[in-house]
């Protein structure tokens, strides 16, 4: 996969290239990264990609012009160019592991008060981190990479990513890790036995709880056997 990004502030990106997991999956070539400042772009005398809203307002928009010339500058037919607003469909898990089957993801990172209209013509989706706004599309974009690096081939370990958290629907179930006893708190006796059957039936009853317990609206897209729903129905009673 190649991912492109269009910003104002390539050097925003330099941290997540420089960090962890990202990193040595980077060098190791599981991925090709560039970030491109698309002021470079620009025909205005000084350099402005951006000018005063037609009709009065706040703010300065974003100019056609810089923008739209840098993605036919770097757009392939294999291309999928994401608009980062907050006006777009929210980013979830379901939506990175789509976009992780792509070839080529060229992600278009806003400023100031906004884009000029006429561009989300020439964009495929666009995308919002949540139901609040940032000073710009570069901590989202940031995220988004980061959810949609890690579920490339090689990058971790396939039975990792497909116990995450919203991988089935689901919150992830809880996890310990020694000592067996901290602060009078112990381990699940459970997961010492060695059973593998018990511990994978105990992890989907821990991860229904869980979910029922902090995110009850997700149940809504997930099958539940009639034991599942019985349990959910129990905790919903005592919230």
């Amino acid at each position: 996969m190649k991912i492109t990004v269009l910003t104002l502030f390539p050097e925003y990106f330099d941290g997540l290239m420089n960090t962890s997991i990202i990193k040595r999956a980077y060098e190791k070539g599981l991925f090709s990264f560039e970030a491109v400042d698309f002021r470079k772009y620009t025909k205005e005398k000084h350099g402005h990609v951006d000018d005063t809203p037609y009709g009065g307002g706040a703010g300065m928009l974003l100019m056609c012009q810089p923008i739209i010339d840098a993605i036919h500058a770097v757009r392939t037919e294999n291309s999928l160019v994401i608009m980062l607003t907050p006006q777009g469909e929210t980013f979830q898990q379901t939506k990175a592991t789509q976009l992780a089957q792509a070839d080529h993801l060229i992600f278009l990172c806003g400023h100031y008060e906004g884009f000029d209209e006429r561009i989300r013509d020439y964009v495929d989706i666009q995308m919002s981190l949540g139901d609040f706004v940032l000073t710009g599309g570069e901590p989202a974009c940031a995220v988004m990479c980061d959810a949609i690096i890690r579920l490339l081939p090689g990058v971790i370990r396939q039975d990792s990513s497909d116990d995450d958290s919203f991988s089935n629907g689901l919150l992830e179930y809880p996890q310990y890790t020694k000592p067996y006893e901290y602060d009078g708190k112990k381990v699940p006796d459970v997961l010492l036995s060695g059973h593998h059957e018990n511990i994978r039936k105990w992890r989907r009853e821990q991860a229904v709880i869980k979910t029922a317990s902090y995110r009850p609206d997700l149940l809504k897209k997930v099958k539940l056997t009639e034991q599942e729903q019985k349990l959910v129905r129990e905790i919903l009673k005592t919230k």
